[in-house]
């Protein structure tokens, strides 16, 4: 793999180890890295450094790092064709991050919407200065690997935008040095919601029912979606704005059956609620069986999973400090 050509596409995303993994990150995410491998430069990291804004368990932060590790491989992120990084083993990432805290207003970082929700909840004087600047961080993250596209949920677009206006910004004192990302959306499934209420994002901090972790059970996955709520009429058929709850659930069966929304729709016409949550369920704990099987191969050999990271890490290392030093040249640092 070429570590940089001006002419390939640089492809950047990641997911924080902090909690287990779900369909919803699967279908909004994971499951599409895998195609950008062939005509992109693609960069999939752990960004472990990002869980602290949170209090972990260290032994259990270390477990997930290496669990989410050996999903990307499950889900066919190829370390040879992909370079696979851990964030806090390259310490560009942390350096970066200070440089561009410094081009960067606490204005614009008051209206994340991320941190207005939680200072919302309980005043902004107690939260901690890392969940205020970790928008930063995640600037750094991208901007040290020249990236073009970056696969986000909805609820990060915000954060990427963040990001293009402190590279513009550095940029027009300093000269051409970021390239400016944008972020990218898959058509169905960016914003998966729970299945105990679709107003909300599906995420593994809510109530169990709320979601599917991808390590379930087939038992448990099928009970979940048979109790999955759904709107008040027996049509199946998506409109989300009219009909959220049934909507959410033709989106998954959608990405887990790899068709689009009409065929699940055309599929399904003449049948009830039932049957089409008994036939998901049943979809989703297959899929996710042969994941879990991926999974475990890899798991299951700790030593060789930390060859594939520190093979990851020593190409990121590479690119990463290459533009942290000419950042640090144009702003006068030695």
């Amino acid at each position: 793999m070429v570590l940089y050509n001006k002419t390939m596409k640089t492809i950047f995303s990641g997911l924080k180890p902090t909690g287990e993994m779900t369909i919803g990150n699967y279908i909004g995410a994971m499951k599409h890295w895998p195609s950008s491998q062939a005509d992109s430069r693609s960069i999939f990291f752990v960004p472990n450094s990002h869980a602290l804004t949170v209090r972990q368990d260290p032994a259990q932060l270390k477990t997930r790092t290496l669990d989410l590790v050996a999903w990307l491989l499950a889900v066919g992120v190829d370390p040879d064709e992909s370079i696979i990084l851990v964030q806090s083993m390259v310490p560009a990432h942390a350096e970066l991050f200070w440089i561009l805290d410094n081009f960067v207003t606490i204005g614009e970082l008051s209206r994340m919407t991320q941190f207005k929700d939680k200072s919302g909840k309980s005043s902004a004087e107690g939260q901690l200065a890392g969940l205020f600047n970790y928008p930063v961080l995640m600037a750094a993250d991208i901007l040290l690997y020249s990236t073009d596209e970056v696969p986000v949920g909805e609820d990060q677009i915000q954060h990427v935008e963040l990001t293009r206006d402190i590279a513009t910004r550095f940029n027009n004192i300093y000269g051409e040095t970021f390239v400016i990302p944008k972020a990218t959306t898959p058509q169905h499934g960016s914003r998966v919601r729970g299945l105990d209420d679709p107003r909300y994002k599906m995420s593994k901090s809510d109530h169990p029912d709320s979601y599917v972790a991808l390590g379930e059970d087939a038992e448990s996955v099928i009970k979940k979606f048979k109790r999955a709520v759904t709107d008040s009429d027996d049509k199946i058929r998506y409109d989300p704005k009219s009909k959220p709850a049934i909507s959410n659930l033709i989106e998954i069966y959608a990405g887990f059956a790899e068709v689009d929304i009409a065929t699940v729709e055309s599929k399904y016409q003449q049948k009830g609620y039932g049957e089409f949550k008994q036939e998901l369920g049943e979809l989703v704990a297959d899929k996710l069986s042969v994941l879990q099987a991926q999974f475990e191969k890899y798991r299951s050999n700790e030593t060789a999973l930390m060859a594939i990271i520190e093979q990851g890490n020593a190409k990121a290392s590479q690119i990463a400090n290459e533009k942290l030093n000419e950042v640090k040249s144009k702003i006068g640092l030695l």
